[in-house]
């Protein structure tokens, strides 16, 4: 169990650092203005990443009866 839980979480990390990265590059191409296409699949793909972070991270969170 712990060893699934500590994949996940090395699997989040990984994924923000993705999600970082995409970030700066997302800024860098926004303020050279070029690429609009490009631009729009690098946002898609950063939305579809924090996503699955969002999902991995409920993962990791037990479920609360109310």
């Amino acid at each position: 169990m712990d060893l699934d839980i500590e994949a996940l979480k090395a699997k989040i990390a990984e994924l923000k650092k993705e999600h970082r990265e995409l970030d700066q590059e997302i800024i860098k191409i926004e303020q050279i203005g070029s690429d609009g296409i490009r631009l729009q699949r690098m946002k898609r793909r950063k939305l579809a990443l924090k996503d699955q972070i969002a999902r991995l991270e409920s993962q990791l969170l037990p479920d609360i009866i109310a």
